[in-house]
């Protein structure tokens, strides 16, 4: 073995040691951040009859760590760490944990410890070794349990980065991905995450690109935003979330000599298929789904294999009309859908106030398609 060989396999060996030492080292902070907490929040109960009991301690408390462990250990942080055992009285949200808290057989130790941190204190719960303190301190920002225990389980799965954490809490991924389900899926959705099996599960509206750093430019056209699209295209693959590749920009279709040019092409390995986006600046039209009617045909006659699922497409735009889309579209349609996209990140507000315009704008077209069935005119 030569000396560049034997280098560079003992590297790797420490490189990955020293990966695992951190790992470890995080997730017992995280623990012990915990366990500090639940201890801070039983000592405030017992004396909770005492009006200003909580701070008094919190203070005395403070000021011996930092005399013992240093200056990271004020007030600030000691309000942090109560707020931490609060927000996840019963440790993590993630399924797996969940179930390895109730496995009893040795046989399956070696499993559950790859997964999780095991604490001495037989009463500590189980955090994910792959989050953070700085991720839970992000998670702490999320005030509906819900939510919070959704973005966990998704941090953990698509391996976050506390700057990815931060985006899709800021751009209301659950919200967005919730809009349009009903009470029972909303709830698998905060105790599962999102799972990925049918075309409607990969689909977002709205869609937000403010990574784009286009603005609301009156003068933007539909090839400057494909561009900033491909320039942040990782960004972007994120928003469109899990299991997007990229294919291709301006994808040539032939048919009897006439060409036509997808905007963008993806390919979605969860469920196998391909998913078209064509990119429309202006209101959506029918003309446009129509055209995407087309794309979608023709992906599926000439490009899908046996053995792959239908082709979805996407028609991102400024703004639309559901009714137009109901009554554009086959009402068994699940291949082709409208979303629209917008340039800065949402409020909640704002997302509670398109919810409730959809919500009866489809109520509305479904009591006119009933009064149709009856032969009753709309006032």
């Amino acid at each position: 073995m030569s000396d560049d060989l034997l280098y560079q396999r003992v590297a790797e060996i420490l490189e990955q040691a020293r990966g695992q030492v951190a790992r470890t080292v995080n997730t017992a902070m995280v623990q012990a951040y915990w366990l500090i907490g639940r201890e801070i929040v039983e000592v405030e109960q017992v004396g909770a009859a005492r009006a200003g009991y909580g701070e008094e301690l919190m203070q005395r408390l403070s000021a011996r760590l930092k005399s013992s462990f240093g200056k990271g250990f004020g007030i600030a942080t000691l309000r942090r760490l109560r707020q931490f055992y609060q927000m996840f009285p019963h440790g993590s949200a993630l399924p797996e944990i969940r179930a390895a808290l109730l496995i009893e057989s040795s046989d399956s130790s070696e499993i559950r410890q790859a997964v999780v941190a095991r604490s001495a204190d037989a009463g500590a719960p189980r955090f994910p070794s792959a989050l953070g303190w700085t991720h839970y301190l992000m998670l702490m920002r999320v005030t509906r349990p819900e939510a919070r225990a959704f973005y966990e389980i998704e941090a953990v799965r698509e391996c976050w980065s506390t700057r990815q954490l931060e985006r899709q809490i800021g751009a209301l991924l659950f919200d967005r991905l919730a809009k349009h389900k009903d009470p029972q899926a909303v709830r698998a959705l905060a105790q599962q995450g999102q799972e990925i099996a049918t075309p409607a599960d990969v689909i977002k509206d709205p869609f937000v690109l403010e990574f784009l750093d286009l603005g609301e430019h009156p003068a933007l056209r539909e090839r400057d935003m494909e561009q900033a699209i491909i320039d942040r295209l990782e960004a972007f693959l994120l928003e469109m979330g899990k299991g997007f590749c990229f294919v291709g920009r301006q994808k040539r279709l032939t048919v009897e000599g006439d060409h036509f040019y997808v905007d963008l092409v993806f390919y979605n390995r969860l469920l196998q298929c391909f998913v078209l986006v064509d990119l429309k600046l202006s209101k959506l039209t029918h003309q446009d789904l129509g055209q995407m009617q087309m794309y979608v045909n023709y992906f599926d006659r000439t490009q899908r294999a046996a053995h792959e699922a239908k082709t979805i497409g996407i028609v991102l735009c400024s703004e639309k009309n559901s009714a137009m889309v109901k009554i554009t579209l086959p009402e068994d349609n699940n291949q082709i859908v409208a979303s629209t996209y917008q340039m800065y990140l949402p409020t909640e507000a704002e997302l509670q106030v398109e919810l409730t315009r959809e919500r009866d704008e489809a109520e509305r077209v479904l009591r006119l398609t009933a009064d149709d069935a009856v032969g009753v005119d709309e006032p």
